[in-house]
């Protein structure tokens, strides 16, 4: 006995499946609701898109840049001179963006005549700030970070309050929301007032490492 074919022959003027209306308007929206739900676990999980506010971190960051921020779970370790995002609600309840001068267990010294910062006794190279550190906001050094926190300051050092300032002091790490890895959208140049799209890509670390 022959074996009867799976599919029936199709009776003339009857559609086929992928004739079927409404199944091209089904797999669109399939594959937007797909797209969309990526997008929504990558953000929540991974990764996130934060703006600048304010001029405490020019030259490197302008205020209204939009940053791609990996999750702080997602960060093995924070390192002197990533820029980090942070949030401490004894200053502000809103977050910071600054960057790592020193970690756990390193201790910090500035000084203010010279403008010179020194982690461990050596002078950092900051060729990323725009001016030198001249401004004292309340905070003693040589000061010594303790384990499992680290010490802040942005890189418009006279404009930034960081943890100089006494209310914001060492940052505890768990209070980091993140890593800046990636500028996506530049905002208006401090001095130029136009946006400088060169600069869209990957946020470098410092060479603020002691040596």
């Amino acid at each position: 006995m022959e074996e009867l074919e799976n599919d029936l022959p199709q009776q003339d003027g009857e559609p086929g499946e992928e004739g079927m209306p409404g199944r091209d308007l089904y797999e669109w929206v399939r594959s937007l609701v797909m797209s969309v739900l990526t997008i929504v676990l990558l953000f929540t999980f991974v990764a996130r898109m934060m703006g600048v506010q304010g001029p405490s971190m020019i030259p490197t960051l302008q205020n209204g840049d939009r940053l791609l921020v990996l999750n702080a779970p997602l960060v093995s370790e924070f390192r002197q001179g990533d820029v980090v995002i942070a949030r401490k609600e004894s200053f502000s309840d809103d977050p910071i963006v600054k960057r790592i001068i020193a970690v756990g267990g390193q201790t910090v010294d500035i000084d203010f005549i010279s403008g010179t910062v020194y982690v461990d006794g050596t002078a950092l190279e900051e060729d990323y700030i725009n001016d030198l550190t001249y401004t004292y906001e309340g905070t003693s050094f040589p000061l010594t970070v303790p384990n499992g926190s680290v010490f802040l300051m942005g890189d418009n050092r006279n404009m930034s309050t960081d943890s100089r300032e006494p209310r914001i002091g060492t940052v505890d790490t768990r209070y980091l929301i993140g890593k800046a890895v990636f500028l996506l959208f530049p905002g208006p140049d401090s001095v130029t007032d136009k946006r400088d799209f060169s600069r869209i890509g990957v946020l470098n670390g410092a060479k603020s490492h002691a040596g």
